[in-house]
Formats: structure tokens, sequence, C-alpha cells
């Protein structure tokens, strides 16, 4: 991603008028046909819904919590929940439109929400939990300086709120980047 298009960037958090163009931004990255123009797709996985406006709403209200938007020439392109939690933060909800998949976005995002965790909140590292089916995204993530931890936590298999899994072997594994 070239400089001129890094500065067309704006990050700012979502309030609740963000909350149903956040959901198709989330939707549009993970789920359904539309997700396959991009390369993060879970479509092959997991069918159903990825979010909901309920779940939107409670990151954006949740104490401690941040879902940091980010725009390009007035567009939600991007967005990714900043949890506070102590010495760490958490990282989650992260979807670039598949339009920009590909793009440098996804870096610049990351790299961005990384510093103002370390800012804000002092944090010494940042944790999130993936899919540790999806071996694309890991690595990308380990080429960022995240390491896998080994540590799973399952699947919640019944609950359609996180969709509907199409194996029965998914889990979620933590990975942790600790700043110098």
């Amino acid at each position: 991603m070239d400089s001129a298009t890094t500065h067309s960037l704006t990050f700012r958090d979502a309030t609740d008028a963000d909350v149903d163009t956040l959901v198709a931004l989330i939707e549009s990255a993970y789920r359904g046909d539309s997700s396959r123009a991009g390369w993060t797709t879970e479509a092959d996985i997991l069918q159903g819904q990825r979010t909901d406006p309920e779940g939107v709403l409670a990151v954006i209200k949740a104490p401690d919590s941040r879902l940091l938007t980010v725009e390009r020439d007035g567009t939600v392109v991007a967005c990714c929940q900043l949890e506070h939690r102590g010495e760490h933060a958490y990282f989650g909800m992260f979807a670039v439109s598949p339009r920009f998949q590909g793009s440098g976005l996804g870096k610049v995002i990351l790299a961005e929400a990384e510093r103002q965790v370390r800012e804000t909140w002092g944090a010494k590292e940042m944790h999130m939990t993936v899919i540790s089916a999806r071996e694309d995204l890991v690595a990308w993530y380990e080429r960022r300086g995240y390491r896998r931890t080994g540590r799973m936590t399952p699947f919640p298999y019944g609950d359609e709120r996180y969709g509907i899994p199409q194996r029965d072997d998914l889990q979620f594994e933590l990975l942790v980047k600790k700043f110098a």
C-alpha cells in the first residue's frame, strides 16, 4: 500500500450509528459468496452469520473496549475490536472489505491497532484467537510477529450466532505478540 493510500485513511471509534454498516462489512469479509472476492473467507468451513447487530453493539458499548473503524474517502473499509485486558490487549472482529484485501491495508490497520493499545493502555502484548484450521490466516499473523501458543478453545458448536460449522474439527488458537 503506498503512502498516499495510507494518508487517506481515517481511524475512529465506532458509534451506534455504525452498527449496520459494520455488520455488513464483517459478513462480506468472512461469509457467503461476496467473501470469496477476498482471501479471508470462511465460507468453506462456516456458513450462516459471522456476527449480528447485537454482537457489534455489545463491543461498542463494552467498558475497556473499542471497535476501531477505518474509513477511506468517507467509506468504511475495515474495522477491528480492541479490548483492554490488564497487561495485554485483545484484538478481534478484524474485517477488511474484500475489495481491499491483498492491498496491504490489513498490515496498516494491524500496526495502527498495536500502536494505539501500547500508547493508550500501555499494553505489553496483543492477544487474539484464530480458527486453527485457517493456516493461511495464522501464517499471515506469524509474519507480523504473532506466535502460536498451542492453547486451544473449543468452537461454540450449536450456537448459530457464530455460524454453522461445515467441519467437526474447528477450534480457536490463541496467538500472542509481545511488544518490545
